[in-house]
């Protein structure tokens, strides 16, 4: 298996602290569509080496402070993704609680590429045409690259010249350009997932421009391998599965109490893999990737109670009657499209393959990494958001602008980490690395799912809000108690990202 070490140097912080404005530019408008939220945009160059090329508009929402009195400041936020609207989510009433409203200005943003910051289109063909998921011989695994390669290069079509300047290192010039408009000396900012990789990256480049940072559920930009990516994508989801099972076995309630939730779902994988497990409301067959996505999906929640009423309604071959199950299963960025030739939004492998690029070579080496993990998580086998990240950028036409490497803060104030010990999406060694990498003091939230600061969790909430009003951050080794899945509130939609 050949493996590479890719190294990234250092954004150049005086440089860039020469070329950002310090003075407020934002002309806000109120919202059309969004009672209470005012809209408005920031200008940056397309290319932040050539800063006075092409430009293009960075979207804004912001929901003033209830409370001008008591305001300190704008608070930043991203919801994830990549892919995620932060504008989207400010107008839906995506906020932290009634303390941080009452004392900041909440401002969403929608970074370069999404939604209303010049969002990335791709050709419809190109997204539906038919490919390997999992490519078994050399042939499937060409067939993968030049599948990724199309869609990559009709997104640039489509897209223009945006398309190769996708990468995190842009977006936080970007977050310093607002930052600068919204006439704050320094960022006070919340991301989630994939935001936080734009936070870490944000207080590497400009530590001195930093106010506080919370980042929940946080990504390891310093893991430079496939199989480090898949391994601990694949550990992590095995790992609440385990703990889905263990409830199972102690609740009356779940669905499938008094089975063998693991041979329940070893039977299940086994059908999808022979073409034998049919979703009978819509006559569709259910694919292994397909089944695995529907128990990261459930896990990531975590909504426990409906995965197992999922397993068992297939498990005899009933339908689920919720919806149907091929609905729900299909793994992030596999959604199916609307008719017709059209282009359509995509930014999801633009921004990720340009941030990372975790190199696979051939499909030995690929195969090897799936029997590897097959071996090593007997249920769960692989993740199949951590699978699609791999392989869909094998063959992608855009170089990695922002390529992994381990995070150096030096002169920022302590960052706030949070993360839950059994989080399918961002695992919780992931949080550990950066937070060891950057300094951070992490918080552990000893509970389940993706997203912590919406787990209904005074624990969590209180030292967060602590830290983002007063800088002060929480001891060194807090934990805060788990809430039992069946009480505690799904994550809202703007948090749940791809990430």
């Amino acid at each position: 298996m050949a493996l590479f070490l890719a190294v990234m140097t250092p954004l150049p912080g005086a440089a860039v602290a020469a070329a950002t404005p310090e003075t407020g530019t934002v002309d806000w408008k109120p919202c059309p569509d969004a009672a209470g939220v005012e809209c408005g945009t920031v200008s940056v160059p397309i290319d932040w080496s050539a800063p006075s090329g092409a430009k293009i508009e960075i979207a804004l929402a912001r929901r003033k402070a209830s409370d001008p009195a008591a305001r300190i400041g704008s608070l930043l936020m991203d919801p994830g993704g990549p892919g995620g609207s932060g504008v989207a989510a400010v107008k839906s009433g995506w906020t932290l609680s009634p303390e941080i409203t009452r004392r900041f200005d909440t401002v969403g943003f929608d970074p370069r590429g999404v939604g209303g910051s010049h969002q990335v289109l791709c050709g419809q063909a190109e997204e539906t045409a038919p490919y390997p998921e999992v490519p078994a011989t050399p042939a499937e695994f060409r067939l993968l690259a030049e599948h990724n390669r199309a869609l990559g290069e009709s997104c640039r079509r489509l897209t223009g010249p945006l398309f190769d300047f996708l990468d995190t290192r842009s977006v936080v010039r970007d977050m310093d350009a607002i930052r600068a408009a919204l006439g704050e000396r320094k960022l006070t900012y919340y991301g989630i997932s994939y935001g936080t990789l734009m936070g870490q990256q944000y207080a590497e480049a400009y530590p001195d421009r930093v106010r506080a940072m919370v980042l929940d559920s946080n990504m390891d930009h310093s893991i430079t391998t496939a199989w480090e990516f898949l391994r601990s994508e694949t550990t992590s989801l095995q790992e609440n599965f385990d703990q889905f099972a263990d409830w199972c076995a102690r609740t009356p309630s779940c669905a499938l109490h008094g089975q063998d939730v693991h041979a329940v779902f070893a039977d299940l994988y086994a059908k999808a893999g022979r073409g034998e497990l049919v979703d009978p409301s819509s006559n569709t067959k259910i694919t292994q990737m397909q089944l695995l996505g529907g128990a990261y999906s459930t896990l990531a929640e975590p909504d426990w109670a409906r995965l197992a009423e999922m397993m068992a309604a297939l498990y005899p071959g009933k339908a689920y009657q919720e919806k149907a199950y091929q609905e729900k299963t299909l793994p992030q960025g596999e959604t199916a499209r609307g008719a017709g030739d059209v282009p359509v939004p995509d930014s999801v492998p633009g921004v990720f393959c340009e941030d990372w690029r975790l190199p696979v070579h051939d499909v030995a080496e690929l195969d090897f990494y799936r029997q590897a993990l097959d071996f090593a998580e007997p249920d769960t086998k692989l993740s199949p958001i951590g699978w699609k990240s791999v392989t869909g950028c094998v063959g992608w036409p855009a170089r990695v602008r922002n390529p992994p490497r381990p995070l150096s803060v030096h002169g920022a104030p302590p960052l706030l980490m949070l993360n839950s010990r059994y989080d399918p999406e961002t695992p919780y060694e992931w949080a550990e690395t950066a937070s060891r990498q950057s300094g951070a003091v992490l918080l552990r939230y000893d509970g389940w799912g993706h997203g912590v600061y919406f787990r209904n969790s005074a624990c969590v909430v209180g030292a967060a809000d602590a830290y983002l009003i007063s800088g002060k951050v929480p001891p060194r080794g807090t934990h805060c108690a788990g809430i039992d899945p069946a009480a505690a509130p799904a994550v809202m939609a703007a948090a749940r990202p791809s990430f």
